[in-house]
């Protein structure tokens, strides 16, 4: 895993990642069981974005919460402000899902 772009933050985007990662590798397996039940598939994000919130969640936020931090540092807040207002994000454009077979 890379380092931050903070030294202080380093140890805290390695907890993050790591418990991510964990977290990620267990969402993917039975995603793949139920990618053709949408009910099923609604509720098991559902509960993997809990699970998430309830095992990362607070390592995001500390992580995040440093990172901002840095960025202020650095002054590159202001740079990011500005891209974002000259080219923010757009809504992605729905993807038309594909007759059951």
């Amino acid at each position: 895993m890379a380092d931050s772009l903070s030294e202080a933050c380093t140890p805290l985007k390695q907890a993050y990642d790591t418990c991510f990662n964990a977290w990620f590798e267990g969402y993917l397996e039975p995603a793949v069981a139920v990618r053709n039940q949408q009910n099923s598939r609604e509720v098991y994000a559902k509960q993997k974005a809990e699970e998430f919130e309830a095992k990362c969640g607070k390592l995001w936020v500390s992580y995040k919460s440093c990172i901002q931090g840095a960025l202020k540092e650095k002054g590159i807040d202001d740079m990011l402000k500005q891209a974002r207002e000259e080219h923010p994000l757009k809504e992605a454009v729905p993807v038309p899902s594909s007759p059951s077979k």
